[in-house]
């Protein structure tokens, strides 16, 4: 077997294999059993004490996205406070300057919805304070966010019937202290060992191979790097993100950033059996989930390892694949491998430039942000696979004749409403969104010529992928794209913050209710949900849903520059 493909193989495999104790121990903690991380008690009882909190009082649905929302808020103010005011605030040896308001609010936006979308770049735009007190407490708060969000869920789908969905500050607080830290902790160390910098040093003057003088910036890059990575964040702390010798130095560091972020979304799959003791459930979930994920895989490892067929037409060599933006440390099948993990998980971090992968692999791309339910990011992609299996319950229980239920709880119009408005609120955001930026940009194109460095197909596949990204909470681009200005920092900050809190109060919404109706138990006539055939429908439900509402809008941009190639 190819060395790149065998590479990509066993870090798939040794993360699936990893993920399903992984899913045992978090449905243990979340559960309340005894655990081997018993011994972080007494601080998550100084931190409830502290903070006035009684973690063992249940909370309705309400009080959960209340609970939230509220401590959301907080964070976003402080992040905002911070960014316009980091050029005054200490740790700052290189002397950033503050960002623009319009800047701050996108960034701040970013941050918090965990979605880490950058107009600008890390080692210049912010300061060492800003990086850590702003940014990577942000990507330790809200992955616990959709962890949290997630397992309330994962309660209303037990047997009975209760409106008390647990404690959203217990859940929130065990996922930080006895996931994201210890885990963060160990991939931090890793890439410390392997060369990056974790120190409070200005930049450093180097002579290059070739002769020329430059700075290079260093700094506390691998405490964020780790979180960045381990709770599907993305946002880069140097510019080039992933694709830095800094941030990702070797290929061990490459699969070790990539098992991390793919690990807990795998994870939270198994959790969902073992919590509910249904782990066929799970497996069904796993599955749909895989088969997704592969189907958008092995195209783009294909057309990336086969090169651009314009440019061997010229005669140049491309038995190494389609190198252009890539890392050679890496290898065409690797930065493949992470440029769908990275979408699919809602990550966003890049090792390799999406604006420079083939225009098929760019489409692959887009549609596992477009799908946004193979895997997703940490609890939120569970989620928004849990929105299609509410409408693949409804849609087969009318093909057959019978009452829809989930679990033995009655799905009816409200639940079947909340649904469908947060399954076609995503196609929304992004369609509207590239709509209106086309039209700016054709209306006026000299006024906005910085936008796109690649006018034509390739430069409405940018601004697509530009609000695709936002609206999936991935924060990855199409890095032609001038995206630093008014239109695009308010735009794509308005986007996400619709994209991420309407999609976690829909389900949770649709958590509450199912949870206070009366529980039937199952029974011969019940809909099996579990099942091989059950996984085909949801299977398809997100492909029309998901997937073919932007079918014109890509016939547009990738499909029409893939042709172009022939």
């Amino acid at each position: 077997m190819n060395k790149e493909l065998l590479g990509i193989l066993l870090i798939f495999g040794s993360t699936m294999l990893l993920a399903l104790p992984l899913g045992r121990y978090l449905a243990t903690i979340y559960r309340g059993e005894k655990s081997w991380t018993d011994f972080l008690a007494p601080l998550e009882r100084l931190l409830f004490r502290a903070g006035g909190i009684d973690a063992k009082r249940g909370m309705t649905w309400q009080q959960h996205l209340g609970a939230l929302l509220t401590i959301n808020l907080a964070w976003f103010v402080w992040a905002m406070l911070v960014f316009c005011f980091q050029g005054s605030l200490p740790l700052n040896p290189d002397h950033n300057p503050n960002m623009t308001p319009d800047q701050a609010f996108n960034t701040a936006i970013s941050f918090l919805v965990s979605c880490n979308l950058q107009h600008y770049s890390g080692e210049s735009g912010a300061t060492y304070f800003s990086q850590l007190f702003a940014i990577t407490f942000l990507q330790f708060v809200t992955a616990a966010t959709g962890m949290a969000a997630c397992v309330v869920v994962f309660n209303a789908l037990k047997e009975g019937t209760t409106e008390k969905l647990g404690n959203f500050y217990d859940y929130f607080v065990k996922s930080i202290t006895r996931v994201l830290l210890p885990i963060a902790t160990v991939v931090a160390l890793v890439l410390v060992f392997q060369g990056t910098p974790m120190n409070w040093t200005g930049k450093a003057p180097i002579v290059t191979v070739q002769g020329d003088s430059v700075n290079v910036s260093r700094g506390p890059a691998a405490a964020m790097i780790a979180i960045k990575e381990l709770g599907t964040n993305g946002g880069g702390f140097f510019g080039a993100n992933s694709a830095h010798p800094l941030e990702n130095p070797t290929y061990l560091t490459n699969a070790v950033e990539n098992f991390a972020l793919v690990l807990i979304p795998l994870a939270m799959v198994f959790a969902f059996g073992y919590y509910l003791k249904r782990p066929r459930l799970s497996y069904m979930v796993m599955g749909v989930m895989t088969v997704g994920f592969l189907l958008l895989l092995a195209p783009t490892v294909y057309y990336e390892m086969h090169g651009n067929p314009a440019i061997t037409h010229m005669g140049a060599d491309q038995s190494l694949g389609a190198m252009e933006g890539k890392e050679v440390r890496f290898g065409a099948a690797a930065s493949a491998y992470w440029g769908i993990t990275n979408t699919v998980i809602s990550c966003g971090s890049v090792n390799s430039m999406h604006d420079s992968h083939m225009p098929v692999s760019g489409m692959a791309e887009l549609l596992g942000m477009m799908t946004n339910a193979f895997y997703g990011g940490v609890g939120v992609g569970f989620l928004n696979f849990f929105v299609f299996v509410i409408i693949a319950v409804f849609i087969s229980g009318l093909m057959v004749g019978r009452t829809p239920e989930l679990l033995g709880k009655k799905i009816e119009a409200r639940e079947m409403k909340i649904a469908i408005i947060v399954a076609l609120l995503h196609p929304l955001l992004i369609l509207a969104g590239t709509a209106m930026s086309a039209h700016l940009y054709a209306g006026n194109p000299t006024e906005y010529a910085g936008w796109l460095a690649n006018p034509g197909y390739h430069g409405f596949s940018e601004m697509f992928y530009e609000f695709t990204s936002s609206a999936a909470n991935n924060g990855s681009g199409f890095e032609g794209l001038g995206d630093n200005t008014p239109w695009w920092n308010i735009s794509t900050g308005v986007v996400m913050i619709l994209a991420r809190y309407l999609p976690i109060i829909g389900p949770v919404a649709i958590a509450g209710l199912l949870a206070r109706k009366k529980y039937i138990p199952e029974s011969a006539g019940t809909l099996r949900v579990d099942t091989a055939t059950f996984g085909v429908m949801v299977f398809f439900v997100i492909w029309i849903i998901a997937a073919l509402a932007f079918f014109p809008a890509l016939a547009l941009g990738p499909l029409a520059e893939h042709f172009t190639l022939y």
